[in-house]
């Protein structure tokens, strides 16, 4: 059996999975759940904080990183389950 996984799917999938949870970890640090990690967080994507148009931004470099590493991982997997 030769199953294959999509790249670019699997890559939407961890992109929008991320982005939603650092959106909404940056909107719950507006109110001090979870404000260490956003600040965590906002030490690699520029522009997140603890506010709405933080929350945006983050949102934005979640994507593009979950993407990326969804992307690499079935990348690899096809490349391995050969």
């Amino acid at each position: 059996m030769n199953s294959k996984l999509q790249p670019v799917a699997l890559g939407v999938a961890c992109g929008m999975l991320w982005a939603l949870y650092v959106f909404f970890a940056g909107l719950f640090a507006m109110y001090g759940w979870g404000a260490a990690m956003v600040a965590a967080l906002g030490s690699f994507y520029l522009g997140y904080g603890a506010s709405i148009l933080g929350a945006v931004i983050g949102a934005v470099w979640a994507f593009v990183d979950g993407f990326v590493g969804g992307f690499i991982i079935a990348w690899i997997y096809n490349r391995v389950a050969k």
